[in-house]
């Protein structure tokens, strides 16, 4: 075999050496991945937040609203349910990164945690039973049983009753049931959530009584450590409101457009 038959073999074997290597070394590069957002709510707040019987997802206004603010925003958005006293220090702790849960902006959050711009106007009213005939303002409290939620505007406002025997629960419903029960007068809650309780067939064992006792505004809720996320969820908001978007999913709740 002459030396130029052999130099073209070895020439052959390392070009095929060098094809193999460069197959070999063809990796896939991953996909990207998608950025998430996690979300605290207290998930038993119905109409804003509550659990599908069904489904077992987490429905309601303000779920359809932080999806689709996270699709504006391009992040996929997971939802972890918290009591609502539980979720200021959860997202101050940075285990959540962002709050959406009826919560009214008060001066005192404010201290704690950033606010976006107010998505929903609501306000406090009450809920007696239906043969309470007694019960027809908020003064005639005065002295009276009544049941709230933890932690919200409610609670603070029936703490301010003169001689009012103001009783805790973890959940609203759990509030309302103890109505039915029987242990107290009343009920303090924010007013679209007492609306929704009788239209869903509560109003078989109570009513509302009386003028809204309060005007409030729901924000969401963001770390003070994380202005950017506030600016941008605040963008997301302002571009559904002005898509039409925001309107359809509060006409879906509330059956009429916003104010």
């Amino acid at each position: 075999m002459s030396k130029k038959v052999i130099a073209l073999i070895v020439l052959g074997m390392f070009v095929l050496a060098l094809g193999l290597a460069g197959c070999g070394g063809q990796t896939k590069q991953p996909a990207a991945q998608a950025k998430v957002l996690r979300v605290g709510s207290d998930t038993a707040f119905a109409p804003f937040e509550f659990q599908d019987e069904k489904s077992k997802e987490y429905v309601g206004f303000d779920m359809d609203l932080i999806k689709a603010i996270g699709k504006q925003m391009g992040y996929e958005v997971q939802i972890q349910s918290l009591n609502f006293d539980g979720l200021i220090p959860a997202l101050e702790a940075g285990n959540i990164d962002a709050v959406i849960s009826a919560m009214t902006i008060t001066d005192e959050r404010k201290q704690k945690v950033n606010f976006s711009s107010p998505y929903y106007k609501s306000g406090l009213t009450m809920v007696v039973k239906n043969s309470n005939d007694t019960i027809k303002s908020f003064k005639d409290l005065e002295g009276k049983n009544i049941a709230v939620q933890i932690g919200t505007t409610g609670a603070d406002e029936a703490k301010k009753i003169k001689n009012a025997k103001v009783r805790e629960f973890n959940t609203a419903p759990e509030a309302i049931m103890e109505l039915k029960a029987g242990g107290v007068d009343a009920v303090i809650n924010d007013m679209p959530v007492n609306e929704y309780y009788l239209a869903q067939g509560g109003n078989k064992d109570a009513k509302t009584v009386g003028d809204r006792l309060t005007s409030e505004d729901y924000g969401i809720a963001t770390s003070k450590k994380n202005a950017e996320l506030n600016e941008k969820i605040n963008k997301a908001i302002d571009e559904l409101k002005k898509n039409g978007e925001y309107e359809k999913i509060y006409v879906k709740w509330f059956g009429k457009k916003p104010q």
